[in-house]
């Protein structure tokens, strides 16, 4: 049995890796300051002696004995990153300090969860862990990009100074169930307004593309990512690397919710990404992982959770 921190875990991904590591057999510490994250999201793992809810931000210190460390912890969506950006960057900034200190201290391993968004608008396609991206650093999505990015060279350098046993997991677009309904993301906002019968809100001409990884499937390779005995080899993107337009992600979320919602186009936001697709090369090489489930049969599972959350 491992002792493993969770930060973020009462949110969307937090919750269900929470709940795989209590699976197979470890003690979890849940920490959350429930800005983005829901007691409901983990409320069913309560029953388990060996699960703990925590409530804390990261931005403060926070001192624990654990062998591994997953962070996790900041708002993914532009809605929720745009509320408070300056606390976004402290987020990702100062809570990969402290979570580094704490892997330090107590020689645990660490996971960080970054992003596609580090390649921000990109001129490579699809992405590689070696591209340098093409980010704006005072758009409306920097204090979320720069801070991933800014938080991955903490990361190194804690690797290079300190011996920190490190990772670094690049995450492509991600859903599933118990995404919050009001994130602004492009999956959660189609299947909402579709079970409504509202109009559906396309940005752009909804050529742009995007590739969409379930969520068992993205848990999955986070996990295998960390037991790996890898030393230190980079950035590694874990995603979904099928790309679909969004006019086509509307399109099917219309057919598998038999709705009558029509499509509506609206100006593109600044900064927003024209396309995003992962190569994963590197996952298959050296972690043996790649995602299995089809975008149709993900999107049918997380329709049934919005049916029964809304």
């Amino acid at each position: 049995m491992k002792k493993i921190l969770v930060t973020g875990g009462a949110g969307f991904l937090g919750s269900h890796l929470c709940e795989k590591l209590l699976n197979e057999g470890n003690e979890v510490f849940c920490l959350d300051n429930y800005f983005t994250g829901q007691k409901r999201n983990v409320i069913h793992l309560l029953k388990n002696p060996y699960f703990e809810i925590i409530r804390h931000d990261i931005t403060m210190p926070f001192f624990i004995e654990v062998d591994e460390i997953y962070n996790l912890a900041c708002p993914a969506s532009p809605i929720h990153y745009q509320y408070n950006p300056i606390k976004t960057v402290k987020t990702s900034v100062m809570g990969a300090i402290n979570m580094l200190g704490l892997a330090k201290r107590t020689k645990a391993r660490i996971l960080q969860a970054s992003t596609s968004e580090v390649y921000g608008d990109p001129q490579v396609h699809p992405q590689t862990e070696n591209y340098w991206g093409h980010v704006n650093p005072i758009g409306p999505r920097a204090c979320y990009d720069e801070g991933k990015r800014s938080a991955e060279t903490l990361f190194v350098n804690y690797y290079k100074q300190n011996n920190v046993k490190i990772k670094i997991m690049r995450i492509f677009n991600t859903y599933g169930p118990r995404m919050h309904p009001n994130d602004g993301r492009v999956v959660s906002n189609f299947i909402v307004q579709a079970l409504s019968g509202k109009d559906i809100t396309v940005y752009g001409d909804g050529s742009q593309t995007r590739s969409f990884c379930y969520v068992d499937d993205l848990i999955e390779g986070m996990t295998c990512f960390m037991n790996s005995r890898l030393d230190f080899i980079g950035p590694v993107n874990i995603g979904n690397p099928n790309e679909f337009t969004i006019k086509e992600l509307a399109e099917m979320v219309i057919k598998l919710t038999n709705s009558k919602s029509k499509i509506i186009y609206h100006p593109l936001p600044a900064d927003d990404p024209m396309q995003r697709k992962p190569n994963i090369e590197l996952a298959r090489k050296e972690l043996g992982w790649e995602p299995k489930i089809k975008l149709r049969e993900g999107l049918i599972h997380t329709i049934n959770y919005f049916k029964n959350s809304l």
